[in-house]
């Protein structure tokens, strides 16, 4: 896939913004691509491709860029889109999972039934140590629902987040 001009084009619209969030992170900025038309709707032409064969019945997107790929699959795909989001965020009632990071714990809650029995595919922009993406998964098994794969635009394999995510697809656009 290294080699895919489709690819490349996603690439080229992504910025490196070194020291951020804090200093020694290189930062993958996708608002470029964002912006860019034609590279959003390569973004969503080439995950819609990669996740159509797992048959979902449900998008999970992840706050917040999550949400802005899992929408434009979940309208092409024609499923329905049910949204992760931090603590407090949700207007209904909740299920919450608290999961680790490297220096403390995190938590993301969905609503309690908003993927009850559903098959689905979680979206994120980009895939790390995988904590928040695993996290998701127990959310949606908790609800009776099946985790048919992940997709991610970006994954940084340096991190090993794949190995947290089981052994359920896993599609990466563009791995650094």
């Amino acid at each position: 896939m290294e080699n895919d001009p489709r690819i490349a084009r996603l690439i080229a619209r992504i910025r490196d913004v070194p020291d951020f969030p804090k200093p020694g992170i290189l930062f993958k900025d996708i608002t470029p691509l964002c912006g860019d038309g034609e590279a959003f709707r390569l973004v969503t032409d080439l995950l819609a491709e990669r996740i159509a064969p797992l048959a979902p019945t449900k998008l999970v997107g992840i706050e917040s860029r999550g949400f802005i790929f899992g929408a434009a699959l979940a309208e092409r795909l024609g499923v329905g889109l049910a949204l992760v989001r931090k603590p407090g965020k949700l207007p209904w009632r909740a299920i919450r999972e608290t999961y680790s990071l490297e220096y403390g714990t995190d938590t993301l809650e969905m609503h309690e039934d908003a993927v009850t029995g559903a098959r689905c595919v979680i979206i994120d922009d980009l895939l790390a140590t995988g904590g928040t993406a695993s996290a998701t998964a127990r959310l949606i098994e908790r609800q009776q629902g099946q985790v048919a794969g992940y997709a991610f635009v970006i994954e940084l394999a340096f991190l090993a987040g794949r190995a947290r995510l089981g052994d359920r697809t896993i599609e990466s656009l563009i791995t650094y």
